[in-house]
């Protein structure tokens, strides 16, 4: 049954990406980067929404009281990555546009992709790394003033169930130079949909939200520290099954 369902899942997804992501690219042109943004937000929540129904997938986040209040409050928003889930589903629950860093390659990716490169995201080449972070530097000073909130993956790729990769300080470093706070979140999407996995599991994925933690006089290294301890001990909470 899990692979049927996700065989299902896979062609929801292929057969409302297609013509969602043509209705973008004809539409981006005569549509504000906000608008775009929420048109292609509205393709996450069908695709979401088809997790939910086919795969027996739900989300409950815990934490929305510790996010900044305010339509042009910033904030830095840095996860746990285990799967492709919370990338879908982090648009859909929060309350304000976000902004993904992502590598360049993306945008490639026939309808997804080419809907992607219509919005307002700081995609980066990574082989380039001083040009790369004053991108995300310049781009990120920009997006956060006008209410977007950035959101980056410190570990840089998605992590196993119950491991821990490298944590990475471009996201503090981007706070402390745009004097955003950080928004730690914790996410256990890996007991569902598992890293680079095709068969997906019915199950429950939390988010946590930390609370926001000042980047003022901080420094990226010792900052980051802090994210890392917090996340990984609020996995060790939600999932102490993979941490045995």
């Amino acid at each position: 049954m899990p692979f049927l369902r996700s065989v299902l899942h896979m062609l929801w997804m292929v057969l409302t990406v297609i013509p969602w992501g043509l209705a973008v690219v004809v539409a981006a042109p005569f549509l504000s980067s906000t608008q775009v943004y929420w048109m292609c937000a509205g393709w996450l929540k069908v695709a979401v929404r088809g997790g939910n129904v086919i795969l027996g997938i739900r989300n409950q986040v815990i934490g929305y009281e510790n996010l900044p209040v305010g339509s042009t409050a910033p904030a830095v928003l840095l996860l746990k990555h285990q799967s492709t889930w919370e990338t879908f589903c982090m648009p859909t629950l929060m309350p304000h546009p976000l902004a993904y860093v992502f590598k360049k390659e993306l945008l490639y990716v026939p309808f997804f992709g080419w809907a992607m490169a219509k919005m307002d995201m700081i995609h980066i080449d990574r082989s380039k790394r001083a040009q790369a972070f004053n991108k995300v530097v310049e781009q990120g000073k920009r997006l956060l003033a006008q209410g977007t909130w950035v959101i980056m993956f410190p570990e840089g790729t998605r992590i196993d169930r119950g491991q821990k990769g490298q944590y990475k300080s471009g996201g503090t470093r981007l706070a402390i130079e745009t004097g955003a706070p950080v928004i730690p979140i914790a996410v256990t999407s890996a007991k569902c949909w598992p890293r680079k996995a095709f068969i997906k599991r019915p199950g429950v994925v939390e988010f946590s939200i930390g609370k926001p933690i000042p980047s003022e006089g901080r420094k990226p290294d010792e900052l980051m520290r802090e994210v890392e301890d917090w996340i990984e001990a609020e996995m060790r909470r939600l999932d102490p099954e993979a941490y045995r």
